[in-house]
């Protein structure tokens, strides 16, 4: 297999930034678990040093790209998970979706959970966990609407599923909705991460729109 050379946004002692691109696994699966970002980022710390360890602190869906954090240490990564809801100080994603969206920002609030087939979907708040998404229009047509999107909690799928139930799915999810995919990838990207570090500093991470976005411009 060909290796492809990591997006690296930023990298220090404790820290690894990279921007992923859509279509790659953040983790292995039982089918696949060779071809996935988490692999790649070993790969390129041993290289550097065989007892370099790597430990990814959240997930994006396969599809979507931008922002990964990979923590340098277990003690670190542990830092970030055990309260990654408020450590994670701001989470923008750029998104283009199915239709005019109406208003041109939003606050959509619901409790999310997860049925055997893994399709996450909005329940009761005594069956469901919280998901909170903010949302603000950049650009909009009759077609599409191009959305930044800030969320509040890390569901799994929170935003692809408040996108659905708005009645306006992210182009390209076609397992929340979407008929239409002109770029053969899903329009979600990860695009600011800004987190607060052991040190009670804040450091904010920014990735490049994909250039294939650039047709709905």
């Amino acid at each position: 297999m060909k290796s492809r050379k990591m997006d690296i946004i930023y990298e220090d002692k404790d820290l690894l930034v990279v921007n992923k691109p859509a279509g790659l696994l953040c983790v292995g699966t039982d089918k696949e678990k060779i071809r996935t970002l988490y692999h790649e980022a070993y790969e390129y710390v041993h290289k550097k040093n065989k007892n370099n360890r790597i430990f990814i602190v959240h997930r994006l869906d396969r599809d979507t790209s931008g922002l990964v954090l990979f923590a340098k240490s277990e003690k670190l990564k542990r830092y970030f998970q055990d309260n990654w809801n408020n450590i994670a100080k701001t989470r923008k994603y750029y998104a283009v979706v199915e239709g005019c969206v109406k208003n041109d920002s939003g606050h959509i609030q619901e409790y999310l959970t997860e049925d055997k087939t893994l399709h996450t979907y909005a329940t009761d708040k005594l069956h469901g966990y919280l998901a909170i998404t903010d949302y603000k229009v950049l650009k909009k047509s009759k077609n599409y609407s191009i959305l930044e999107i800030d969320i509040k909690t890390g569901r799994k799928n929170q935003i692809r599923v408040a996108m659905s139930n708005l009645g306006h799915p992210i182009i390209g999810d076609k397992k929340y909705g979407s008929t239409k995919n002109p770029i053969r990838h899903m329009c979600l990207h990860h695009q600011t991460l800004k987190v607060l570090l052991p040190n009670g500093k804040e450091q904010t991470f920014e990735a490049k729109i994909p250039s294939y976005f650039s047709i709905f411009k």
